[in-house]
C-alpha cells in the first residue's frame, strides 16, 4: 500500500528569548559594549518590552525616536511598552 500526499502546509514559529543574549536591534551581546552609547553592558541596561523582545536601552530609545517606528517594537510591530 502506498500513500500519496496531495497537499502539505508547513508552519514555522520563532520566539525571542532573553537566553539569546543579543540586542534585537544591533545584534550585539548585552554584556558587550552598546554601539550607540559606547558604554559596556553594565552601564547600558537591557530593556524587555511587554512583547518579550529585548534591546539595549539606547538602541530602543534611538529606534523609538525615529518617525518610522510609530512607537512599535522593531521585531514584532506591537506597541512597545
Amino acid at each position: 500500500m502506498k500513500v500519496k500526499i496531495k497537499n502539505w502546509h508547513a508552519i514555522s514559529y520563532w520566539h525571542w528569548t532573553v537566553d539569546d543574549e543579543l540586542c534585537g536591534i544591533c545584534r550585539a551581546a548585552f554584556d558587550s559594549t552598546c554601539p550607540v552609547c559606547k558604554y559596556p553592558g553594565d552601564e547600558c541596561p537591557m530593556v524587555l518590552g511587554n512583547c518579550h523582545h529585548a534591546f539595549h536601552l539606547h538602541c530602543i530609545l534611538k529606534w523609538l525616536d525615529t518617525e518610522t517606528s510609530n512607537g512599535l517594537c522593531p521585531m514584532c510591530r506591537q506597541t512597545f511598552q
